[in-house]
């Protein structure tokens, strides 16, 4: 280990803090907007089939899995000259921004082959810059407590970076063409066509131009206290990655952890827009509104997230906010299946709030658990592969990923939806309702008993750390 790990327990300020977190939020901007709106870009703009589009994320993600890997292997044995880790952050970000923005774009309408290669080279990008950002989390410290405090902040500017992408209906609407609604004698933007293709690109490009200064930003402020010698990273191999995974047991549970939530967190924002739609008939604002409610608990309860963690302990708090997303989306499911109750928007805002509640808190506090299985596997065999371990976890939430992008396109498919109709059947209502509701609530159950397996406590950690220091 270099020389720093002697300094590793330190706490940051609240810039460093701030920094690092806007870094997510810099990746939320553009990520999340291609897990929320991408498919439905795809189906309703840029004119793929379901289906095929279904078929076009399971690919993307496999290509994931075969690059993450080396990806992981290549950042824990180079040494940039800005750092390790951070330097990617810059390297890996500028191409990032390009690719994700392309695309959106609409030059080649249609075109199956235009919409491969901007989304694997987005994908690819977004590895180089993910991966090196997750390894950079266990490099600024070692204290258990900063990390906590550390995760609630840059999941606070995550879900800030979330806001604005649920937001990305409003602004669509400015650029986009309006047309007489008949109802109301008002002129009504339409975001939902290919004529509004125009309005989604310029819409990503502000948003990549803003992710791209944050980036800057979170490089600025991170400084790499806790990462390898030379030596030791010189000695990394891609098998090491698959071997960390075998012999360390919490980096399994953390694994399988990843893959449920992220499946049920890709399902969900998938359907959304489809679910505010076609079962609701909402405007772009009342959708905007309702993906705020999908985010906003984020700014009320990520600051609660080290003092209920104290009182009730990780898994507590684990089982209390998983279980009250599961209460949320049952909510939700009887509002909108009871007639005399779907007309009322409120009440499907109130389970909005509840469900959104604790998948915030349960999937925001989950990558407070990477630099723990990290620290884990320095302890057991003394090399701190940073880079190896977000690989393989960037594995694993890419496969839930890869869940949730091809099952929504699957169910759509099946129950046959249609991007011509402005009203679907009342299967396919009932399909885009499941993937809302009834899919993600039985993944959550999964990921309860998960983590119950999870054995890592703050008090263990600390014996840990503090072996680790000892051996010098």
């Amino acid at each position: 280990m270099s020389n720093t790990r002697a300094n590793g327990f330190c706490r940051l300020n609240w810039m460093q803090r701030i920094g690092y977190g806007s870094g997510d939020m810099a990746q939320n901007l553009v990520y999340q907007t291609i897990s929320i709106w991408l498919l439905f870009f795809y189906t309703n703009v840029f004119g793929l089939k379901p289906e095929v589009a279904a078929l076009m994320f399971l690919i993307v993600r496999l290509v994931d899995v075969l690059w993450d890997p080396f990806v992981g292997t290549f950042v824990d044995k180079s040494n940039p000259r800005w750092g390790k880790y951070r330097s990617w952050l810059i390297l890996g970000g500028i191409p990032l921004v390009g690719l994700a923005a392309l695309c959106f774009w609409d030059g080649f309408s249609g075109s199956l082959v235009y919409a491969y290669v901007t989304y694997v080279g987005m994908s690819m990008c977004y590895t180089l810059v993910n991966v090196p950002y997750g390894a950079l989390n266990s490099s600024l410290t070692r204290d258990t407590e900063e990390i906590t405090v550390l995760t609630s902040t840059r999941m606070f500017m995550a879900n800030l970076g979330g806001l604005c992408v649920k937001s990305l209906p409003l602004v669509i609407a400015i650029f986009a063409p309006t047309v007489l609604d008949p109802a109301t004698g008002k002129e009504t933007a339409v975001i939902n066509t290919p004529e509004a293709a125009p309005a989604w690109f310029i819409t990503m490009s502000i948003f990549c131009i803003v992710g791209l200064l944050l980036l800057f930003f979170c490089f600025s402020q991170s400084k790499e206290r806790v990462v390898m010698s030379k030596e030791e990273a010189s000695k990394v191999k891609v098998s090491d990655l698959w071997m960390e995974f075998i012999r360390n047991r919490p980096l399994r549970v953390v694994a399988f952890f990843f893959i449920t939530a992220f499946a049920m967190n890709s399902v969900g924002n998938a359907a959304d827009s489809y679910f505010m739609t076609y079962n609701v008939g909402a405007t772009p604002l009342l959708m905007t509104v309702f993906m705020w409610l999908g985010t906003i608990p984020a700014f009320i309860f990520m600051p609660l997230v080290p003092a209920i963690k104290r009182k009730i302990g990780k898994k507590g708090m684990f089982y209390l906010f998983l279980g009250t997303a599961i209460f949320g989306m049952l909510m939700m499911y009887i509002f909108v299946s009871i007639p005399s109750l779907k007309c009322h928007f409120w009440l499907l805002c109130i389970a909005q709030f509840v469900k959104s509640t604790g998948i915030i808190v349960a999937t925001g506090y989950m990558w407070a658990l990477v630099p723990e299985v990290v620290a884990y596997g320095e302890y057991t065999n003394g090399r701190r592969i940073a880079g190896i371990v977000n690989a393989l976890t960037g594995i694993f939430y890419k496969a839930g990923m890869a869940l949730g992008g091809v099952v929504p396109g699957l169910v759509l498919a099946l129950v046959g939806f249609d991007a011509d109709k402005t009203v679907q059947t009342p299967l396919a209502e009932q399909g885009i309702l499941s993937l809302v509701c009834i899919i993600p609530a039985t993944l959550l159950f999964l990921a309860m008993w998960i983590i119950s397996k999870y054995e890592l406590s703050d008090e263990k950690m600390e014996e840990i750390n503090k072996a680790i220091v000892a051996r010098g």
